[in-house]
């Protein structure tokens, strides 16, 4: 019985870690891009803006710290994990101070600030997780951990609309809402700091602190190096590569200039990347080259890392601008929009999570990739239909009225059939896919360097989730939204068929090994 109830405790605070990461994600992703829409900002700029995830790509970058050292009193993983929280809610705070239209740079370092801390919750999250659950419990921990993910951005991603909205919602603006989430994270951090427990003493990498420092400001150095050298010369160059290829095509200048500003940004990454890790190498960023190399002395690592880009990616491309999509391309409200693809559809996604964790325990990890991977690509077929539909193809429904106290809508609300059904069918699937994922990314971790990993692994994760948004935003504009969405189902295939070619090697993760994968 006391098993029982220890395995309860480690998947309830699963739950509770997994609302404390999404909060703040919807506040750099989805409700940023609905502040940005309302506020008169274009598509494309909306499209380049999701650049500043950009601190979730690069995260495993400063993971090994987090790994190495040991803030006091609340050991390793909670001190981070307080100190994150806090550092949030204030960064929150200051954001609600700046409107976008006044100084949108500012709005940006600002936003860049509030996503690097994010991930750096993120780390911790995903280290505490994957040391917390044992290998049968992983299927339910990410089911559950998407549960309270999915909760979160219920919150700061669909009731937060509601709340803005001029006619629907409460009075609430967007700053409003901002400070509102500031203070939610600070009460998780007070939680944080009373209620998890206390991880059992796992041996930290053995490196010396001051090389490890040394190796990250290195490290930082050699980014800030890339980032300056793309900004100065960066544009110039691409300019002279890309502007005679576009001469003549029917795209607006602005238009054009956009793609010159997205070989730019592809150009400054091809260099600024190599340049780092060559400056970890030198300066001896020993946790970091500790972790990386436990990593890769795995069979099948560099594959997996390949497998990792591509499994989300049709559905990173189709959800980048899906709040634009809807709000400026099919004219839905604001209110529509927050009930529907945000609350019944984050809570079809949790549906769709906790069905995944329960089939996982039948179908195992390759066999739920799969099936689940599938499901996800479908999904984005949905999109097209609603884009080549528009409102109104199927009946809808008229939501009452109500007033819950902290939401309410005050007057009954039309509910689109067409988008019912599209977000329905591409929630519940994202919620099983998104299940698997988790646990085969935890899979893959050594715990001695389980933040290093486990970020190097989700960083990898969400490529397609940061990267593909400058892009997506000049490609709706430039073909279209349905041709859009076909080009996402089809990004979605690639990931099933490098699926089926590691179908020995995934199921050989499903074997249980105990607590801790061995060292390598």
């Amino acid at each position: 019985m006391s098993s029982r109830l220890a395995a309860l405790q480690r998947l309830a605070v699963v739950t509770l870690l997994g609302f404390a990461s999404g909060l703040p994600l919807a506040l750099t992703g989805q409700a940023m891009q609905a502040w940005l829409t309302v506020d008169g900002i274009d598509l494309a700029t909306i499209g380049f803006l999701s650049l500043v995830g950009l601190p979730y790509t690069f995260k495993f970058l400063w993971a090994p710290l987090m790994d190495r050292f040991e803030p006091p009193w609340l050991g390793r993983r909670r001190g981070w994990l307080v100190l994150t929280q806090l550092a949030l809610a204030g960064v929150l705070l200051l954001l609600a101070a700046q409107a976008p239209r006044e100084g949108i740079r500012a709005f940006a370092l600002l936003a860049v600030l509030l996503a690097f801390l994010s991930a750096s919750q993120d780390v911790v999250i995903d280290a505490y997780r994957t040391d917390l659950l044992p290998p049968p419990e992983r299927g339910m921990g990410a089911s559950l951990n998407v549960m309270g993910y999915r909760l979160a951005m219920i919150l700061s991603g669909g009731i937060a609309l509601i709340w803005t909205d001029p006619t629907q919602g409460g009075g609430w603006s967007w700053p409003d809402v901002y400070r509102f989430m500031g203070y939610v994270l600070a009460g998780l951090a007070v939680l944080s700091a009373l209620l998890l427990p206390r991880l059992p003493d796992v041996p930290r990498p053995q490196t010396a602190a001051a090389r490890d420092l040394r190796g990250f400001v290195a490290v930082l150095a050699a980014v800030a190096a890339g980032v300056w050298l793309t900004d100065r010369f960066g544009g110039a160059i691409a300019q002279a590569l890309v502007a005679p290829l576009l001469d003549g095509s029917s795209l607006a200048p602005a238009l054009r200039q956009r793609w010159v500003d997205l070989a730019a940004l592809l150009m400054g990454i091809g260099f600024t990347l190599p340049l780092a890790a060559w400056a970890a190498r030198r300066a001896h960023f020993d946790t970091l080259l500790g972790g990386l190399h436990s990593y890769f002395n795995q069979q099948g690592a560099a594959a997996f890392l390949l497998f990792i880009v591509l499994y989300k990616l049709g559905d990173a491309f189709a959800g980048s601008l899906m709040t634009a999509f809807l709000l400026k391309s099919m004219a839905y409200t604001l209110a529509e929009v927050g009930v529907v693809n945000k609350v019944v559809g984050l809570w079809l996604t949790i549906g769709g999570a906790l069905l995944g964790g329960l089939l996982m325990l039948k179908l195992g990890l390759w066999r739920s990739l799969l099936l689940f991977g599938v499901l996800q690509l479908l999904s984005n077929l949905g999109f097209w239909w609603l884009a080549v539909s528009g409102k109104g193809a199927l009946p809808g429904t008229v939501l009452p009225a109500f007033d819950w106290g902290f939401v309410k809508l005050a007057t009954p609300t039309p509910v689109d059939g067409g988008l019912l059904m599209v977000v329905a069918f591409e929630n519940i699937s994202g919620g099983m896919g998104t299940a698997a994922f988790v646990a085969f990314l935890m899979s893959l971790c050594n715990q001695r360097f389980t933040a290093t990993q486990y970020a190097l692994l989700s960083a990898f994760a969400s490529i397609g989730r940061v990267w593909v948004g400058p892009l997506a935003g000049v490609l709706a504009e430039s073909i279209g939204w349905p041709t859009f969405f076909i080009i996402s189902t089809v990004l979605a295939a690639p990931a099933l068929v490098m699926l089926v070619w590691l179908r020995a090697s995934v199921q050989a993760l499903d074997v249980p090994v105990g607590p801790a994968r061995a060292e390598d």
